[in-house]
């Protein structure tokens, strides 16, 4: 009956294995086969008459590599401002000798709530001079008020003993933070540090609105820009026109791989803290 059962757990992780994976797996298939395999609809789990076209179409004019950088810059600056700021914020909050505590937690728990929409917003923005400026993206989003409560919950969890023995030995409240409480707060940093990238990795509608230079757009807007245009063409080589066809397909097949690939990369380096991070930031509400 153990033996049944077990295998019987084995096969149900295997299938949501399969459906979990079977998706990226078939679109990276997709990306890689000719044109004539995926108009059949021949293409399953691996690629069909192998083929790089529709990669080498997306970035042979540059403007690719252009949004990547575009989107690395947004993502490694605006994650850094907002575990700094939500360190910050969620540090003292996390004190119950901090006057007002109480009043400043409803505060920020109100825009968890309510928000002002996107046209005060963008008038805000624009008032300031920061449209086509990557500050018009970093500033109206320094902190997530649900990361912060996260941050403060774990080190509320924190042993207090801990500050005190360091307080009595002279230590000021930024090197109990740096020394102390920042090295026993790894988990909690790597998993809001990971959720803060994939938001800015993946930001769209907000750089749609408030940047207008083409060479500061990112990646996912320039993806759909392509992906919108293009349309079937014959690609041309140095002895003429080949015999390879691009499908949008193709392209959006590519275009998917190409936004998930860096994201997929780094997560190994953070998965281990990620978990313990998720769990342990969650025990206090």
């Amino acid at each position: 009956m153990v033996k049944t059962s077990r295998w019987f757990n084995y096969l149900l992780l295997a299938l949501c294995a399969y459906l979990t994976l079977f998706p990226f797996v078939n679109i990276f298939a997709v990306s890689m086969s000719s044109t004539r395999a995926i108009t059949a609809g021949e293409v399953f789990m691996w690629p069909i008459e192998f083929n790089l076209a529709t990669y080498s179409n997306l970035l042979r004019d540059g403007q690719m590599l252009v949004a990547m950088k575009n989107t690395i810059i947004i993502t490694v600056v605006g994650t850094a401002l907002n575990m700094l700021f939500t360190i910050m914020a969620a540090y003292p909050l996390s004190k119950s000798r901090l006057k007002g505590r109480n009043m400043i937690l409803m505060a920020i728990l109100v825009t968890m709530l309510f928000s002002g929409g996107i046209i005060p917003n963008f008038l805000v923005v624009s008032s300031l001079g920061l449209v086509n400026t990557y500050w018009s993206l970093w500033l109206p989003a320094l902190i997530s008020a649900y990361n912060m409560f996260v941050m403060k919950s774990f080190l509320e969890g924190l042993p207090e003993e801990l500050e005190e023995s360091a307080s009595i030995d002279g230590a000021s409240e930024l090197t109990i933070l740096m020394k102390i409480i920042l090295p026993l707060s790894k988990p909690v940093i790597a998993a809001l540090t990971l959720f803060y990238a994939i938001s800015w990795w993946n930001s769209y509608m907000n750089v749609l609105i408030y940047i207008r230079s083409t060479d500061k757009m990112s990646l996912m807007v320039k993806l759909y820009q392509m992906v919108q245009l293009v349309s079937p063409e014959m690609l041309m080589s140095g002895e003429g026109v080949t015999q390879t066809m691009i499908t949008p397909e193709g392209i959006r097949a590519a275009a998917v791989i190409l936004a998930i690939i860096p994201i997929l990369c780094i997560y190994p380096f953070l998965q281990k803290h990620f978990i313990k991070g998720v769990l342990l930031g969650s025990v206090k509400g």
